[in-house]
C-alpha cells in the first residue's frame, strides 16, 4: 500500500503562506491539503477559491481541497479553475450527490466524499464506484489542533473493507488529530492518506516530523506483512 502525508495549510502560517506549502513540498509531502469553510456548515471561517489560485504556482503536488460549505455546487468550479486536483464534499451539503460527484469530475478533478464521526456510511452504497476518494473525519470539522477520536478506526476499517470489495483504487484519508504516536494504528484499520495539520506546522522541523511520521508507518507496513 502507497501512504500519502497531506499537510493541512489550515495549521500554516498564513502571513508566509506561499513559503510554508514551499517548505513542506521540499520536506517530503505527497499533497497539499486545503480546509475550506463558510461559517454555515461549520462554526469557522477560512479561505477560498483566490488562495487556492494564489498557492498554485508555489507548488507541484496535488492540491486537495476539502469543502466544509453549504450549498457547495456552487463553488466547486471556482476551485476548480484555481487549480484544484482533488475536491471533497459532505453528503449533507449536497441536494443531489451524484450529480456534485459528477459535476467536479467533468471539471477534470478527482472526487471525495468526506464523512464526519457521526455520519453513516449508507452514503457510499451507491457512490463508492464513482469516488476516487472517502475522507474519514476523525474530529468534529471546524478547528484545527483537535484531538483523534478513537471510535472512528472501525469506521476507518468498514470503509477499507467496501473499498476492497469494489475492486478500485479508491484514497482512504484521514483528517483530524494525526501524529507520530497513532498514525500506525490509523494505518492499520485502512487508510493510505494522512491529513496533518498542526503536527507537521507547530513542529520545529518540518521535514524531521514528516519522517517521523512515516517511520510510523513504515513499521506499521511491516508488521502487517509479518
Amino acid at each position: 500500500m502507497t501512504f500519502r502525508i497531506a499537510p493541512s495549510v489550515l495549521s500554516a502560517d498564513f502571513a508566509r503562506l506561499g513559503e510554508e506549502v514551499r517548505a513542506v513540498a521540499a520536506a517530503g509531502a505527497d499533497l497539499i491539503h486545503f480546509d475550506v469553510m463558510d461559517n454555515h456548515y461549520v462554526p469557522n471561517l477560512t479561505i477560498g477559491p483566490l488562495v487556492c489560485r494564489a498557492i498554485r504556482p508555489h507548488v507541484e503536488l496535488p492540491i486537495d481541497v476539502h469543502l466544509m460549505v453549504k450549498p457547495v455546487e456552487r463553488i466547486i468550479p471556482d476551485f476548480a479553475k484555481a487549480g484544484a486536483n482533488i475536491i471533497s464534499f459532505h453528503p449533507e451539503a449536497s441536494e443531489h450527490i451524484d450529480r456534485t460527484i459528477g459535476l467536479i469530475r467533468e471539471l477534470g478533478c478527482k472526487a471525495g466524499l468526506v464523512f464526519n464521526p457521526a455520519t453513516p456510511l449508507s452514503y457510499l452504497d451507491h457512490t463508492l464506484d464513482k469516488l476516487d476518494l472517502v475522507l474519514i473525519m476523525s474530529v468534529n470539522p471546524g478547528f484545527g489542533g483537535q484531538k483523534f477520536i478513537p471510535q472512528v478506526l472501525p469506521k476507518i476499517a468498514e470503509v477499507r473493507r467496501r473499498i476492497e470489495r469494489g475492486g478500485r483504487e479508491v484514497w482512504l484519508e484521514v483528517d483530524g488529530g494525526i501524529k507520530a504516536d497513532n498514525i500506525a494504528e490509523i494505518a492499520a484499520a485502512g487508510a493510505d492518506t494522512f491529513v496533518a495539520g498542526s503536527a507537521i506546522f507547530d513542529s520545529g522541523d518540518y521535514a524531521a516530523t514528516i519522517r517521523a511520521l512515516r517511520a510510523a508507518l513504515g513499521k506499521a507496513a511491516r508488521g502487517r506483512a509479518a
